[in-house]
C-alpha cells in the first residue's frame, strides 16, 4: 500500500495502460473532515463505516487513493488527529478484471486490501461473505460503487444498485449479533471530472478520425451538392456551424445517428429474425421533439436487438435492465471460455480441446454484442442536448470512440484518446446510518426487509445526485 501510495502522483499524471485516461493535474474535495471523524472512530471500535463512491471512469479509483493517502491524512494532520498508516481501504474489484487486464493486477489489488466479486454470478456467495466479514471485522473501512460500473457521464448518475444498502444492513446484523453496539454508516462520496482548459481543436481531430473509421466522411464527400445542401439547411450541419463550438457538437449527432444506421442495417441484414421489440408511439407536437425521441428509440431498440442475439445463442431471457442483461451474457459467456468443468489442458485429447477452443471462440464473438451495448449504452443525445459543455461533448465522443475501436479495429481493451489534462471534484456528503429502528424493520420479515433495502438505496441515490454540479 505504501509503494502504490508513493507512486500516485507519478500515476494520475501518466498513462501505464492504454485503456486508462489519467493526466489528472489536481483533486479537489469538498467536506474531507467528515472522512476524517469517522476513520477515527473506527480505529477506535466506536463506529464501522462504509463509502458509496460514484463510478464515472476508470480513473476513480486513482482518485479515491488520492482522497485516503493525501487528503484525509493532511486534514488529520491539521487537526492533530493521528491516524494509522498508511490511510486506506478495502474494496470490491470486478473478478473479471483479472482477466483483462492478468493475474499480476489480480495480485496487486488483493494484496492492497481488495476482495473480488463476480457480478454476472448472482448471487456469488464466496465473494459476498468475504466483502461481509471485511465489512465486520476489517481494520479499515470499505468501499463499493453503488452503480456498479461505470456510465462515463460525470454530470449523470447512474442505476443504482441495491447491493451497498444490503452490505450496511449484513454489517448492523452482524454487529448485533456478535453483542457489539457500534453504528454502521453508509458515507456517498461524488466524483466529477473537468476539463483544465476545452481543447475543441483535439476534439475535432478525434471527430475527424471517427468520421473516416465509420464511413461517414465517404458518405459526405459522396453527396450531391444539392442533397449536401438540403441536409445542411434540415440539420444545421457544419457548413452553417459558425463556431469550432458548435462545429463539434452537431458533428457529435451527426457521427451517433450515422453509428445508429450503420448497426441497425448490420442487425438487419444479419440477424433478421430478431426483431428489437416495438416501442409505444405517442403524439408529439413539437418536431423537434419527435426527432429527439425517434433517436433515443432507435437507440434503444439497437442495443435491445444486439443483446436478444446474444441471449439467444446463450439461451438466456431477456428480462431486466441493460446493465442487469449484460451481466447475465459475461457471466454466460465466461462459463464457455474459461471452463471450470474441464481437467488440466494437459489431459485433454486434441480432438477435446479443439472443440474447447471452437466453443470459447463462439462465446467470445456473442459476447461483443454485449460489449457493443456497453459501449453505446451511455451515448445519450438528452444528455448532451441538456447542456452542449466541452465535457460533455468530450465523453459522448469518447464513448463512440469505444465503439469503433472496437468494432473497426478489433479492440478488446479500446484506447481512449487524451482531449487534455483534467481535474477532479470529489463531494463528501453526511453519513447516512442504519439505526436499530431501521435494523429492526429490515429483520421483521421478508418484505419488509426488501422495502428497507428500496428505500435506503434510494436515500443514497438522492445523496449522490445531490453531488453532481452541472455549473
Amino acid at each position: 500500500m505504501r509503494i502504490v501510495h508513493l507512486a500516485l502522483p507519478f500515476l494520475l499524471r501518466v498513462r501505464i495502460r492504454p485503456w486508462l485516461p489519467a493526466g489528472i493535474s489536481r483533486i479537489e474535495v469538498e467536506n474531507v473532515d467528515q472522512l476524517v471523524d469517522l476513520y477515527a472512530q473506527l480505529e477506535a471500535g466506536e463506529a464501522r463505516f462504509l463509502m458509496a463512491v460514484r463510478h464515472v471512469e476508470v480513473d476513480d479509483p486513482l482518485s479515491g487513493l488520492y482522497l485516503c493517502s493525501r487528503t484525509v491524512n493532511q486534514a488529520a494532520r491539521k487537526r492533530g488527529i493521528h491516524l494509522q498508516q498508511p490511510v486506506h481501504t478495502h474494496f470490491l474489484y470486478e473478478r473479471g478484471m483479472t482477466i483483462w487486464a492478468g493475474k499480476a493486477l489480480g495480485w496487486l489489488l488483493s494484496s492492497i486490501g481488495g476482495t473480488p466479486i463476480r457480478r454476472g454470478r448472482r448471487p456469488d456467495w464466496v465473494g459476498l461473505k468475504a466483502a461481509r466479514k471485511l465489512m465486520t471485522e476489517g481494520s479499515m473501512p470499505m468501499v463499493v460503487a453503488p452503480e456498479g460500473a461505470t456510465n462515463g457521464h460525470s454530470e449523470r448518475l447512474g442505476p443504482i444498485e441495491p447491493g451497498v444498502a444490503q452490505m450496511g444492513l449484513w454489517c448492523a446484523e452482524d454487529l448485533q449479533k456478535a453483542g457489539r453496539s457500534q453504528p454502521v454508516l453508509i458515507v456517498p462520496i461524488g466524483i466529477q471530472y473537468r476539463y483544465e482548459q476545452p481543447n475543441w481543436e483535439k476534439l475535432a481531430t478525434l471527430l475527424s478520425e471517427l468520421e473516416q473509421q465509420s464511413g461517414l466522411a465517404q458518405t459526405l464527400s459522396a453527396q450531391t451538392p444539392s442533397k449536401a445542401s438540403e441536409a445542411s439547411e434540415s440539420n444545421e450541419t457544419i457548413a452553417l456551424a459558425p463556431t469550432l463550438e458548435k462545429d463539434c457538437y452537431l458533428r457529435i449527432f451527426r457521427l451517433g445517428e450515422h453509428l445508429i444506421t450503420v448497426l441497425e442495417g448490420f442487425y438487419t441484414r444479419f440477424y433478421p429474425k430478431v426483431s428489437p421489440i416495438e416501442a409505444t408511439k405517442t403524439d408529439q407536437e413539437d418536431p423537434d421533439q419527435e426527432n429527439l425521441n425517434d433517436c433515443s428509440t432507435r437507440l434503444q431498440q439497437l442495443l435491445d436487438r444486439a443483446l436478444r442475439v446474444a441471449e439467444q445463442f446463450f439461451n438466456l431471457s431477456g428480462k431486466g435492465t441493460l446493465a442487469d442483461r449484460c451481466r447475465r451474457i459475461e457471466e454466460a459467456s465466461w462459463q464457455a471460455i474459461y471452463r471450470e468443468d474441464l481437467p488440466e489442458l494437459q489431459a485433454l485429447s486434441p480432438l477435446e480441446k479443439g472443440l474447447a477452443d471452437w466453443a470459447a471462440q463462439a462465446a467470445s464473438l456473442r459476447e461483443l454484442h454485449m460489449r457493443i451495448v456497453e459501449s453505446f449504452v451511455a451515448v445519450d443525445d438528452i444528455y448532451l442536448r441538456e447542456k452542449p459543455s466541452f465535457e460533455r461533448c468530450a465523453e459522448v465522443t469518447l464513448l463512440m470512440s469505444d465503439t469503433v475501436s472496437r468494432l473497426a479495429n478489433g479492440d478488446k481493451l479500446p484506447g481512449r484518446p487524451r482531449l487534455g489534462q483534467r481535474w477532479v471534484k470529489m463531494k463528501v456528503r453526511s453519513p447516512i446510518e442504519i439505526t436499530s429502528e431501521i435494523l429492526n424493520d429490515y429483520q421483521s420479515s421478508r418484505r419488509a426487509g426488501r422495502k428497507v433495502v428500496t428505500e435506503l438505496t434510494e436515500k443514497i441515490r438522492v445523496a449522490l445526485d445531490g453531488t453532481i454540479e452541472s455549473d
